[in-house]
């Protein structure tokens, strides 16, 4: 299970007075994301492991389902749909290939 500490938070953005602040936040969370990111390709890895085909991996409906969801979580947090949809759906073809050639290398021999 991946362990979500990270260096302390010093200021929320409204709090920041100075760019050092802001970057040192930014960098906070990019580690943050990096491991999180990093659980979630372990899912593709399992996804690929267990689905019974390669016509499996690409999944257009669940594709859909994910954006709505995440669209759903962002407006609740106040992000901008136009940055969680953008990011999501590229983090989605990305995960889509890893799970691709992750499958074909499992069924090598």
């Amino acid at each position: 299970m991946t362990e979500y500490s990270s260096d302390p938070r010093i200021n929320t953005g409204p709090e920041c007075q100075a760019m050092d602040e802001v970057r040192y936040e930014i960098d906070r969370l990019d580690r943050l994301l990096v491991k999180l990111i990093k659980e979630r390709q372990d899912y593709m890895d399992a996804a690929a492991r267990i689905k019974p085909g390669r016509n499996a991996v690409r999944d257009e409906p669940r594709i859909e389902d994910v954006v709505q969801k995440v669209l759903a979580s962002a407006q609740k947090e106040g992000l901008s749909a136009d940055i969680a949809e953008q990011v999501w759906r590229t983090m989605i073809e990305r995960c889509i290939a890893y799970e691709f050639s992750r499958f074909d290398e499992l069924r090598k021999a």
